[in-house]
């Protein structure tokens, strides 16, 4: 790609915008942003990077590659908006159900589409990044751009299909860990531990289960095997796990998502 262009500049756009400049895979000047108001946008440009634009059709028209980054309600009155300026464009879309079947139904067979669900973790890098198998990308230009996504997390290719569960795993499931370490802080608390020294370890021990999982491939299975001594602590603690359906809890937190 030669230019990119962001359609809105809210945090995940900003998170993203921020991470590919970082990478180095593109340049700051070849990456613009839009949002309405201009003042906030030349502040965030200032610190993350990119240039600014006042004018959407102005941006869009400069640009090869661009990210619908905006509200998924405004999705259609930015496409009316935007009009023939898309033409022979690559429309990537991270906006919540707008996936490659939705835009079809919206654009010209000579615009290249792709849906992406990023999640909030793309802020430091460490985000989870679904591409929907279904797409009209050209393959170089769609391996360009997953590399570029690769700058901010992990990248992984799902079908249509399970672009949903996928999206209630990786989207909300932020949310439930950060529940979760907020109530083993809270337990910490409880013991004496200050309150920002308890956040520090439970946020530490989150990441170093995350990466020690990741990069030995074990089974979680195997990894709290592997931690649980006979008659020891840690295996009474996940007793009273199960017993207060943890897991349970956990399956049905999606459950309600998907039903």
């Amino acid at each position: 790609m030669n230019k990119l262009g962001f359609v809105g500049m809210g945090n995940m756009a900003t998170a993203l915008c921020s991470g590919f400049i970082k990478s180095g895979l593109i340049s700051g000047e070849d990456v613009y942003g839009y949002a309405p108001h201009f003042d906030k946008l030349k502040k965030n440009a200032e610190k993350y990077g990119f240039v600014p634009k006042e004018s959407l059709v102005d941006m869009v028209k400069e640009c090869d590659t661009i990210i619908l980054a905006c509200k998924p309600y405004q999705i259609e009155e930015v496409l009316k908006e935007l009009g023939d300026a898309i033409e022979n464009k690559a429309i990537i879309s991270i906006a919540l159900g707008w996936n490659y079947d939705k835009l079809d139904n919206l654009i010209d067979a000579d615009v290249r589409l792709q849906f992406v669900m990023p999640n909030t973790p793309a802020m430091v890098g460490e985000g989870v990044l679904l591409f929907e198998d279904k797409n009209s990308l050209l393959p170089e230009e769609r391996e360009e751009i997953m590399k570029l996504f690769g700058s901010v997390g992990l990248v992984e290719e799902m079908a249509s299909e399970l672009m949903g569960i996928g999206g209630a795993v990786t989207g909300c499931g932020p949310a439930f860990v950060d529940l979760m370490m907020e109530a083993y802080a809270d337990a910490a608390v409880k013991y004496g531990v200050k309150r920002d020294v308890a956040y520090k370890l439970v946020g530490q021990l989150v990441l170093g289960s995350a990466k020690l999982m990741l990069e030995t491939g074990e089974h979680p299975a195997v990894l709290k095997d592997n931690v649980c001594s006979p008659g020891g602590s840690t295996i009474k603690g996940v007793t009273a796990l199960e017993k207060a359906g943890f897991r349970n809890a956990c399956i049905e937190s999606i459950d309600s998502i998907m039903n």
